[in-house]
């Protein structure tokens, strides 16, 4: 029985396993099933090249990393037909997989929702069917693999908690003799858990054993004092002295790890991973700091993980004299006489257990100076804070807590929604919205129950429409929760009230930016301290994972500084300055050797690009004219055709008065852009209008150049040879003539193709193998790649078979440079040259690659440059629907052994 159509599962939870229905499949050897279980690791995101390097190979990568990869990657696609193993931005992911860790997380999920619905037999079946999932310790294949060492710990966790829900379930029915049964396999597995020895406590007393309840309490008590030097926690301790008095509430109780007002009363959601890093970081270390932005959950962290009432509460401390005390007191000192300093030393050490402070930010000096004390004078002491910046102490560890998963973002939604609309059940549309409105609230636990409760009054989408108000619309904080503010403003406003002036005015000004802003952007005006400080408060987030820092706001801090903002229209027209001088340091260096490096950090500016234009179009369109002139090639480039020719268009009808070369320049702009959607017509036509306006102008006779050489390219294919051979030759002279270093190699390209136009093939070529010299010399990646496509074009039409290096060589530097265009228009060229040699299947795949970018873009590649005989049907009908990726398409042309 072959795959085809059979479901495809992954198991990681023990050796890795793919299966087809019921069948194995193959997947190669160990370095694809190691580089598969990665990707499922990430559960969807994106892995960088470099961490799916070191995660393969160690300090002991490959000569060419990058075409290995690729090569691995294209095998497994074409082993998993089906899988959506694709590349973005960020790196390869796998999107969509079914996995056995999903299956068993949706059992959880499932089982608890059982439980909320007093279903315990059904929900200790479904907390079964979970375990039986498991096969041995999980991404067992991965053992050596330290970033997935926390994936494996959070699983085991979650894991030992179920079996623990699972054995509280089976009690829960009844069944105390068999609860009895597996809660001594648990506590024998774990002995150090306390939640198993209380429910093996409780099942032996409603087996009517209850000397040998209290017989289990004083097991653990023992072990844990001779083994740890503790003492039980306070729900084994509220057990046993239940036991002791006969308590009749004992036996009807359906869970007895948690006394009433423990624990919170909604559900706990999309933390499970922090909860079980929690756990394996206080057990490693002494002081362990939770820090995140206003909203992120650390409190409901906190609360989980020791229970509502071993939390110390400093929200309302206001007075940093009475910190002691207060801290003193939440721990259980009272009627002491003295310094209650030495009182809380003296509960400490006797008592042992964690001391947990919520909510340190406004007392970050005072409390570190505390802890350092304890930790210090009580050796066995264990400290967890909650703050929204870290303590500053030697030794501390910080568990950063950002926004929740897409996926845990919206079960919250759901959840909350569901609690409010009885019976609700969302539907595909209903999962979209709530996948939109969890992303417009920074996934932030606290926007989410807020943005819940509103469902009610405005329904879904009608919430998303009105978020622009957001602070009014998410209203006020239910009663008795364990945020200390009555509204989502108030808890922000509570982190800035804690900034100093120089803080408070930089993260104002970063309001306007989009998507993110670079180092020198967030640090330029108010110096790197300012930015390192707003790092460390949870104003500001860093990403520093990638090949450059960048740093970005959450949309509701962001809303917040505009709203506090004195002068917002000056803030966003200084980020629309920011905008204008970046665009124009990058227009030259996108023509030169930094061309590559330039594309990559404009795209990943691209949210603020557009911003900064949308404001200039309204109250600066001459610059928003001049600014999408000089993204000419950036437009071109990353395939955003008709999005620079709306923007130019735009900025045409709305600077009526801006100088002849800015309109002249912003006309030629859009000229290439029409050109490479194969309007080769109107590309034409403003050419010849822009030569014409600026011809006779001593002033623009640098412009004229550029002009002439568009003009020569835009006869290619299927122009005038006379015009292509008299704009290139003119333009070659006059960038000689004035030394523009990026012209000369590039007039020298254009002048060989029209040469070649002109029937003078040999000359044509050596013209064109001429202008990739002069490219290199002068570093001049991106001209040199496209000499080399034209060039191979001629030959490929002749059955050269130089055509294939060349293709090879110009799409390697088409990748470098970014230039999703041109990668296109070698493909095309390689599928014919792949045609000609005979390799039918390679041909096919790079014709499907490029049918499918070309229905998904503006791209137009096959009528690129030179005219090419394409086979009828080629480029007919519908693109395929799942067609080989890009990367595919890439392997197959730079493999050595292609077309044999």
């Amino acid at each position: 029985m072959g795959l085809h159509g059979a479901v495809l599962t992954f198991a990681v939870l023990g050796p890795f396993e793919v299966r087809g229905g019921d069948q194995p499949v193959h997947v190669g050897g160990r370095l694809p099933r190691r580089l598969l279980g990665i990707l499922i690791a990430a559960e969807g995101r994106p892995v960088s090249e470099d961490s799916l390097a070191e995660g393969l190979w160690g300090d002991r990568w490959p000569r060419n990393p990058t075409g290995t990869l690729q090569v691995y990657v294209s095998r497994l696609r074409r082993a998993l037909p089906g899988t959506t193993l694709q590349r973005s931005a960020g790196g390869y992911q796998l999107l969509a997989a079914d996995t056995d860790v999903e299956r068993f997380r949706g059992h959880l999920v499932r089982a608890r929702a059982l439980v909320a619905g007093n279903r315990h037999a059904d929900a200790h079946e479904a907390f079964d069917a979970a375990l039986r999932l498991w096969r041995g310790t999980p991404y067992e294949d991965l053992a050596d693999d330290e970033s997935t060492t926390a994936i494996r710990a959070a699983l085991v966790e979650q894991r030992d908690s179920a079996q623990e829900e699972g054995a509280a379930a089976l009690l829960a029915t009844g069944d105390h003799a068999g609860a009895v049964a597996v809660l001594e396999l648990l506590v024998h597995a774990a002995p150090y858990r306390e939640r198993r020895w209380q429910l093996l406590a409780l099942a032996l007393y409603r087996s009517g054993r209850q000397a040998d309840a209290l017989n289990a309490v004083r097991r653990v008590r023992t072990l844990l004092a001779e083994e740890l030097g503790v003492d039980p926690g306070p729900g084994l301790r509220r057990i046993e002295d239940r036991i002791l008095s006969q308590d009749p509430a004992l036996a009807a109780t359906a869970v007895a790890d948690a006394a009433p007002g423990d624990r919170p009363l909604s559900s706990f959601v999309g933390r499970d991973a922090d909860l079980a890093l929690l756990n394996r970081l206080v057990a490693t270390h002494r002081l362990v700091t939770v820090v995140g932005p206003a909203g992120s959950g650390k409190t409901r962290l906190a609360v989980e993980w020791a229970g509502r009432d071993a939390v110390v509460r400093l929200a309302d401390v206001a007075d940093p004299a009475h910190l002691v005390s207060e801290v003193a007191a939440a721990a259980g000192v009272t009627g002491f006489a003295g310094d209650p300093h030495e009182a809380l030393v003296r509960r400490l050490r006797l008592h042992g257990g964690p001391l947990v402070l919520d909510n340190c930010e406004h007392l970050v000096d005072e409390v570190a100076r505390l802890v350092v004390d304890l930790l210090d004078r009580v050796p066995a002491l264990r400290v967890v804070a909650t703050s929204r910046s870290p303590l500053g102490v030697d030794g501390e560890h910080s568990l950063p807590l950002g926004p929740l998963t897409a996926d845990d973002a919206v079960a919250l939604l759901t959840d909350r929604v569901r609690a409010s609309r009885p019976g609700w059940v969302a539907r595909d549309a209903d999962r979209r919205d709530l996948r939109r409105l969890a992303e417009a609230l920074d996934r932030l636990p606290l926007a989410l129950e807020l943005a819940a409760a509103r469902v009610r009054t405005f329904g879904i989408r009608g919430l998303i429409e009105q978020l622009d108000d957001r602070f009014t619309v998410l209203g006020r904080v239910p009663h008795s929760t364990m945020n200390p503010h009555a509204t989502l403003q108030e808890a922000v406003a509570w982190s800035f009230a804690l900034l100093s002036e120089e803080e408070r005015a930089l993260a104002v000004r970063l309001w306007p930016y989009e998507g993110g802003l670079p180092l020198e952007a967030a640090a330029s005006a108010a110096g790197l301290d300012v930015l390192v400080s707003l790092v460390d408060q949870s104003v500001v987030t860093a990403e520093t994972g990638g090949s450059t820092a960048r740093y970005w706001m959450l949309e509701t801090i962001r809303a917040y500084c505009r709203s506090v903002d004195g002068d917002p229209a000056a803030t966003r027209a200084a980020h629309a300055v920011w905008v204008r001088e970046l665009v124009a340091r990058a227009e030259g260096d996108l023509r030169g050797v930094r061309s590559g490096a330039t594309m990559a950090a404009l795209r990943r500016e691209l949210p603020n690009l557009r911003a900064g234009l949308a404001h200039d179009l309204a109250h600066a369109p001459v610059e928003a004219l001049r600014t999408a002139a000089r993204l000419m090639w950036f437009w071109i480039r990353s395939g955003l055709l008709a999005e620079g020719n709306r923007v130019l268009t735009a900025a045409l009808a709305a600077a009526p008065d801006a100088s002849l070369g800015d309109v002249v320049r912003a006309r030629t702009s859009s000229a290439g852009l029409f050109y490479f959607t194969g309007d080769v017509t109107t590309a034409r036509r403003m050419l010849s209008e822009a030569g014409l306006a600026v011809g006779s102008e001593p002033a623009y006779r640098g412009l004229l150049a550029e002009i002439r050489y568009y003009q020569a390219l835009v006869q290619l294919p299927g122009g005038d040879p006379a015009t292509a051979l008299s704009a290139s030759t003119e333009a070659h002279a006059i960038a000689t003539e004035t030394e523009t270093t990026w012209l000369v190699p590039a007039t020298a390209m254009a002048w060989g193709a029209a040469l070649i136009m002109s029937g003078r093939i040999a000359e044509g070529r050596d013209r064109l193998r001429a202008a990739v010299r002069l490219a290199d010399a002068a570093g001049r990646v991106w001209t040199a790649a496209l000499s080399e496509l034209m060039l191979a074009q001629t030959l490929v039409e002749a059955g050269d078979g130089e055509a294939l290096p060349l293709l090879r060589s110009s799409l390697r530097r088409f990748l470098d440079e970014g230039d999703l265009s041109n990668q296109l228009a070698v493909l095309h060229n390689g599928a014919l040259a792949l045609e000609a040699a005979g390799d039918a299947a390679g041909a096919a795949l790079l014709r499907d690659v490029v049918h499918f970018r070309q229905a998904h873009s503006d791209i137009r590649p096959a009528g690129t440059f030179l005219e090419s005989t394409v086979p009828r049907g080629w480029y007919e009908g519908a693109p395929p629907a799942a067609p080989p990726t890009l990367d595919d398409a890439i392997a197959v042309l730079t493999s050595p052994g292609s077309a044999g």
